[in-house]
């Protein structure tokens, strides 16, 4: 009895030496890698349109992205890798869409750099899950800096550059009723350099006098570095610094899942056709209402895009849908639209769009 209670107790002072002893090799790993954070996305497309001779249906990857997000002291960091058929099917393009860095240890005063968001529009800084409909308003579109009409490739309303950023005034239960941004960038949409040594300068403003609502306005002043515009008779010129002037008037409500929107953007700048002039604006509202609470959203839009100012050539869509919400992370959003096209000798015609949306 005695030997084997020898045993036991030698054999549970190895076990506790070698416990000990493991301890002691962990490495402890630093804040700042604890508090990396890994997520993600997919959405998965089908649309159909029934334009006059140039009808369609198809299954389409509309994009996916990986995200990391991170905090080291008082700055925070993301890192955001995109894959799209943004091209077209077939063409895929995966690039680094986000990379930036933010110190926050003040709400009145934080300082932005790297490529992000440009601060222009309540639209475009909102994120394609979230967004609502089955794409962003076409003047979003083509005067917010993603396939813009400057023919800047699809930058997602990304530059490269610097923000600063504040919100001002709490009110006596600690909101804030002010908010201002202003940023400078290249001018010449994601991953690239600047062209001309001249730079873009985005700002906006806006007030919230009851909580849920913003009223603001914006302004862009810049150069596109190279514009390649087609002539009317088929050939090209490239004109060197091409001057964009564009703002925004925006008013949002986003409450208790009641989300309700306008805006209106006017740009003067030449495009990438001649034809065009230099000249375009256009708008959209929307409401998006819960029908049942965290489960289905009803929603409705009106948007007009004129890429010349001029009736002429107006697209104007009128879209009513549906979100579904299986789990937080999973929905999928259905949308029919009534399209009038003043550019096609046909100008009606029909779209739908069905989205199958997931989070990891």
């Amino acid at each position: 009895m005695k030997k084997l209670l020898t045993i036991a107790l030698m054999a549970l002072s190895m076990t506790a030496n070698a416990q000990e002893k493991e301890k002691k090799t962990l490495i402890e790993l630093p804040q700042w890698v604890k508090n990396i954070k890994f997520s993600g996305y997919g959405m998965l497309q089908y649309q159909g349109q029934d334009p006059e001779g140039e009808h369609s249906n198809t299954f389409n990857l509309r994009l996916a992205r990986f995200i990391l997000d991170g905090k080291i002291g008082d700055f925070d960091w993301r890192a955001q890798i995109q894959g799209t058929n943004v091209k077209g099917p077939g063409e895929p393009t995966v690039q680094m869409i986000d990379l930036y860095a933010e110190w926050r240890r003040f709400p009145e005063f934080k300082i932005r750099a790297g490529q992000f968001k440009r601060a222009f529009t309540y639209e475009n800084p909102t994120n394609p899950i979230t967004q609502g409909w089955y794409a962003y308003a076409n003047v979003i579109n083509n005067l917010s800096g993603f396939g813009d009409r400057t023919g800047e490739k699809s930058s997602g309303g990304r530059d490269i550059g610097i923000q600063f950023s504040g919100d001002l005034f709490p009110n006596a239960s600690g909101r804030r009723l002010f908010h201002y941004q202003i940023g400078v960038y290249n001018g010449e949409g994601i991953n690239q350099k600047d062209k001309d040594n001249k730079k873009d300068i985005i700002g906006g403003v806006w007030v919230m006098p009851i909580k849920g609502l913003r009223i603001g306005a914006f302004g862009w002043t810049g150069t596109r570095g190279e514009l390649t515009m087609t002539k009317t008779d088929g050939s090209t010129v490239t004109i060197e610094s091409a001057r964009k002037n564009r703002y925004a008037l925006s008013a949002e409500y986003d409450k208790d899942e009641y989300t309700f929107r306008a805006e209106y953007l006017h740009s003067q700048g030449l495009g990438a056709k001649e034809m065009l002039g230099d000249k375009a604006d256009g708008w959209y509202a929307f409401g998006i209402v819960p029908v049942i609470k965290s489960k289905l959203h009803a929603k409705a839009r009106y948007q007009t895009y004129r890429d010349n100012k001029e009736w002429n050539r107006a697209k104007t869509m009128y879209e009513i849908g549906c979100n579904y919400y299986f789990t937080k992370n999973l929905q999928v959003n259905l949308e029919y639209a009534r399209v009038n096209d003043r550019t096609l000798a046909k100008h009606n015609y029909n779209f739908v769009d069905v989205q199958f949306d997931f989070r990891f």
